[in-house]
């Protein structure tokens, strides 16, 4: 016998298969050769997604718990600094020792230092008078809270960004882009139709879902770029993207094919709202606006809604990306137009016009807008 020939044991046998049968993932007894994914996975799969969605949920709601216990402690010292100070007698020396102690007693917790202090003062002397306010600011972070104050003058634009920082839930990086990046203003003062082509309930929310200008800094190109390069350039930083598109959009694909009738026809990018409940085609233009890109982008707006679009959706939007717009034709062009446009402007390079603020709407009117918020 060659001693490469391994014997086994007859005695062995039964032992050595039941082995093997353990070690692919087989149970049973008398050798049953049943696999033990195939016996509970379907139904363990599903307890398991129940259970962790539970357990997230309860993580979230104890996470809001926490922050609006937190924001309330914060509130509460704010207040008790100011009211002191309104007799003349607390200044910062008072207020540097209370952050010695405070800091000796608790080391655990963070925020009481000296300038921690005084920031609670401001926070709760910025929101105390306002009665709709007041009880949102404790719905966002208190980080989101410090940046919203310290970046924002104007209570309806500390409102716009309290508000769209709870629907959206950005995170402090995102608030601080959208801030910088003059969100409001943009959302303020775009230009859409919105009103007359889109059902009452939707119209608040859709105007805030497109801005008047969207700022691509974040893409290597120059000034002078094809269409191509933009879009290629755009789905090589699609998560940046969608953060400059103002969140909760999903992506659903570039050059989407659209068969009408035998011919093929292609939208630059489709995007989906996931509040909305809609599809959005972006048209990508690299030049000025022109009147007859309208009537392609209804075109495309009765195909998506005719041959894509599910019975439980919205009609679908539309938005026209240009590098530049007259205001003046963009409203003659979308005066009479039935289904929903907006047409907004994009930038490669981060610079703000100086008489821009001039352009804004009055407060009047954007205050509807922020309540459906």
């Amino acid at each position: 016998m060659s001693r490469l020939t391994k014997v086994i044991d007859p005695t062995k046998a039964g032992t050595v298969a039941r082995l093997r049968s353990r070690r692919a993932g087989l149970t049973g007894k008398n050798g049953k050769e049943v696999m033990r994914s195939k016996v509970f996975s379907k139904d363990y799969g599903q307890l398991l997604f129940t259970v962790k969605s539970r357990i997230r949920q309860a993580q979230y709601e104890a996470l809001k718990a926490v922050n609006k216990e937190l924001i309330g402690l914060y509130w509460d010292i704010g207040r008790m600094i100011s009211s002191r100070q309104k007799g003349g007698s607390w200044g910062r020396s008072i207020v540097q020792q209370l952050a010695e102690d405070l800091q000796r007693d608790f080391p655990g917790m963070q925020g009481f230092s000296s300038s921690g202090l005084w920031r609670m003062r401001n926070f709760y002397l910025a929101y105390y008078a306002d009665k709709k306010l007041a009880p949102l600011v404790r719905e966002i972070g208190w980080s989101h809270n410090i940046i919203i104050l310290e970046k924002c003058d104007d209570q309806l634009e500390r409102e716009f960004y309290i508000r769209m920082t709870r629907r959206m839930g950005w995170s402090k990086n995102v608030l601080i882009h959208q801030i910088e990046n003059m969100t409001y203003e943009e959302t303020i003062s775009n230009q859409t139709n919105f009103d007359k082509a889109l059902p009452a309930p939707l119209k608040a929310q859709a105007k805030l879902a497109v801005k008047d200008e969207y700022m691509f800094d974040f893409l290597e190109l120059g000034e002078d770029h094809a269409e191509m390069e933009l879009e290629r350039a755009l789905m090589s930083k699609i998560n940046r993207f969608l953060i400059e598109m103002g969140g909760l959009f999903s992506f659903l694909g570039h050059q989407y094919r659209l068969d009408v009738d035998g011919q093929e026809f292609f939208i630059d990018i489709l995007l989906y709202h996931r509040r909305l409940k809609c599809l959005v085609a972006v048209d990508l233009k690299i030049g000025k606006f022109q009147p007859e890109f309208v009537g392609k982008m209804q075109f495309y707006l009765s195909a998506l809604d005719e041959l894509v679009r599910h019975k439980d959706e919205n009609p679908s939007i539309g938005i026209i990306l240009c590098k530049d717009k007259n205001k003046t034709i963009v409203e003659y062009a979308l005066r009479d137009t039935k289904k929903p446009i907006g047409v907004a402007k994009y930038k490669v390079v981060n610079r703000v016009p100086a008489a821009f603020k001039k352009e804004l709407p009055d407060p009047e009117q954007i205050k509807p807008l922020l309540e459906e918020v």
